[in-house]
């Protein structure tokens, strides 16, 4: 049984199938649209080959083939060389040891001024040594705050070392008075702090307290390690009360800390 096509449709063949229309089979076209779609490929296919050239595209082709084409007898530069004795692929100089191929050209194609390229460079250099020197001062204010770091905690160590000392000075005063009789202290820091204090001391332990905060902790610990060695021949780092003053002389090394290092 034969079948007929369906009417107002356009019978698909390879010579007018073209992938680039979006034309799906069972979809009738018209012949009009159809041949507006192949008439724009054709426009399509003239305006790739007639496309007019850029004005670089022309200028570089015009270049290029001047520059591929040797130098003629008609060149003034060239012909006044061979009177001279030059003769083609022969090098320069007197005694031919100069350049056989001519000096190449350096084109520019860019909008730049003349010299850009070197500011570019001039400032890309500069900015190289602006952050060099930055990283440079950095390390130098780490540096210098992990030094001042370490004074701060050796001055720290330090200071609790004389206060330290200072609280065994005052616990050996208070002991040595008591074992000679001593009811009352020379100075009232000479002792340990108390936290009972009488109503009638009060005033005088103000004017004392007032002597005491003008000295510091390295006075407080002079002052009364030469008050221990004078009044009870003691040295608060032997830990030892010697019998008389010559043998304090003799046997203590000496009346500071580092002495006793």
């Amino acid at each position: 049984m034969r079948t007929s096509p369906k009417v107002g449709t356009v019978p698909m063949s390879d010579s007018t199938s073209d992938d680039r229309q979006d034309v799906r089979p069972g979809i009738p076209v018209p012949r009009r649209v159809k041949e507006s779609y192949q008439k724009e490929e054709k426009q399509k296919e003239s305006n790739v080959k007639n496309r007019q050239k850029s004005m670089k595209e022309v200028e570089k082709e015009r270049r290029d083939t001047v520059l591929n084409v040797a130098l003629s007898n008609e060149n003034k530069g060239f012909a006044l060389l061979q009177k001279m004795g030059y003769k083609k692929g022969q090098a320069l100089g007197k005694k031919g040891d100069g350049i056989i191929e001519p000096i190449p050209l350096n084109i520019k194609t860019g909008r730049s001024g003349i010299g850009h390229e070197e500011m570019k460079k001039r400032k890309a250099e500069e900015n190289l040594e602006s952050f060099r020197r930055k990283v440079l001062m950095s390390q130098k204010a780490q540096e210098q705050a992990a030094d001042d770091f370490r004074v701060r905690m050796r001055s720290k160590k330090e200071e609790q070392k004389l206060e330290g000392d200072l609280r065994k000075s005052q616990k050996a005063c208070l002991q040595l008075d008591e074992q000679k009789g001593i009811a009352c202290p020379r100075e009232a820091w000479y002792w340990p702090p108390t936290d009972v204090q009488d109503d009638s001391e009060t005033s005088e332990e103000d004017e004392d307290e007032v002597k005491e905060q003008e000295l510091s902790t390295l006075e407080k610990l002079q002052i009364l390690t030469s008050y221990l060695r004078g009044q009870h021949l003691y040295c608060i780092w032997c830990g030892t009360t010697y019998e008389d003053e010559e043998d304090l002389q003799s046997n203590c090394p000496g009346d500071t800390s580092e002495d006793h290092d």
